[in-house]
């Protein structure tokens, strides 16, 4: 081989070489980005789960009852009756009722002062209302004078054509001048009648005695229909409010006697069962009762949290209990009762729907039987936003 033809083939011998490593490189360089791909893809979805929104739960753990008391129930106290006041006729308000403080001035009517029924509370401009009144009076007088003098003529002509006198014609035009004569009067008293009610409802007065809650008008103000000015209670007598559930709702009567007791007297208050809720509350599962307590002194004011307890049961052992909050229907047997446990630790976590037994009631705790184990988390508030295997943001 000449020497020629020996370089030759050296150099493309290295050329190959060359080629070789490039398609080594290629390769490398490929696998290296579709690597960086699945990284990114991975980091994207993970970012995806990380901001999705979580539906935020409160849970607690399954605790045991070992209390040996009396069952008992919280309540709230609230008003006999309520009302909010407004004018009926819209105006400037011209006066506020009058009372006397404690510094021994005069001041307007507020929060907290005691009214007895019929009180003028309040006056809008009553000029307009006045003028008015006074407009269908007059127009009432003209109409009656109207009235007499068609009377009169239908009185003369009805005689002349009884006598035969007067010819129909003329009878049919006095008669229909009568007639539109009454219709007259009546009109004008239905319009005299507006007018004086209208002047009326610009005076603002209480419906009972009671005490006022609030007053949003003030002297100057305009105030119309829509417009709340006061609101008024009547606290002579309250309504002890509670909910009990459907196992507790056998043990409470109609005119049945019931002792409620408060944090701020030391004493108990009698009432009455004046009413029990036909149906439950969608929510939270607890039928409404109301108790009547006489208050004449006002002691118990609206807003405030009583206690009582249905027949004093006693627990005689130790059981699980949940928060009649936590539980739910079952989702694959609408008529059996479930509970939501909360599984993982921290902040996220997926729930289960658990199938329980449950038992009696103690307040506002129910008793569960059997399907779940002292120390397990369950969701107490949130249950009816999420789904069985669904994560959830558990928060305090």
């Amino acid at each position: 081989m000449t020497r020629t033809a020996e370089v030759r083939r050296k150099i493309l011998n290295q050329r190959g070489r060359r080629g070789h490593r490039g398609d080594q490189n290629h390769s490398t360089l490929a696998l290296v980005l579709a690597g960086l791909c699945a990284i990114v893809q991975t980091g994207c979805s993970q970012a995806t789960a990380e901001h999705r929104a979580l539906t935020p739960v409160r849970t607690a753990e399954i605790q045991t009852i070992s209390t040996t008391g009396e069952t008992r129930y919280s309540a709230n106290i609230v008003p006999h009756a309520q009302v909010e006041l407004s004018f009926k006729s819209g105006g400037y308000v011209e006066s506020i009722h009058q009372v006397r403080g404690v510094d021994g001035r005069m001041r307007n009517l507020d929060t907290g002062d005691w009214v007895t029924k019929g009180t003028v509370l309040a006056v809008v401009r009553q000029k307009d209302y006045a003028d008015q009144r006074d407009q269908a009076k007059a127009q009432l007088a003209r109409a009656q004078a109207d009235y007499e003098h068609a009377k009169l003529n239908f009185e003369r002509t009805s005689k002349l054509y009884d006598s035969q006198s007067a010819t129909k014609p003329d009878y049919d035009s006095t008669k229909l001048q009568y007639d539109t004569a009454i219709a007259g009067v009546n009109n004008a008293q239905a319009v005299l009648n507006e007018a004086q009610t209208a002047l009326a409802d610009s005076t603002l007065r209480t419906p009972f005695d009671g005490w006022i809650t609030k007053r949003s008008v003030e002297v100057g103000a305009l105030v119309g229909p829509s417009i709340s000015a006061f609101t008024i209670v009547d606290t002579r007598s309250v309504r002890v409010v509670f909910g009990v559930p459907d196992n507790a709702i056998g043990r409470i009567k109609l005119g049945q006697k019931q002792k409620i007791t408060t944090d701020v007297f030391p004493e108990a208050f009698d009432g009455r069962v004046t009413s029990i809720s036909p149906a439950a509350d969608p929510k939270s599962r607890v039928y409404s009762v109301e108790i009547t307590v006489s208050n004449p002194e006002n002691q118990l004011k609206a807003g405030m949290i009583a206690s009582l307890s249905l027949g004093g049961e006693m627990l005689n052992r130790t059981r699980l209990g949940v928060p009649l909050s936590a539980v739910i229907r079952d989702p694959q047997k609408p008529d059996a009762f479930a509970v939501l446990v909360a599984e993982g630790d921290g902040a996220r976590a997926t729930v289960r729907a658990r199938n329980v037994e449950l038992g009696d009631s103690y307040g506002n705790m129910i008793e569960v039987l059997g399907g779940v184990k002292a120390g397990e988390r369950i969701v107490i508030s949130g249950s009816t936003l999420v789904k069985p295997g669904e994560q959830v943001r558990v928060v305090q």
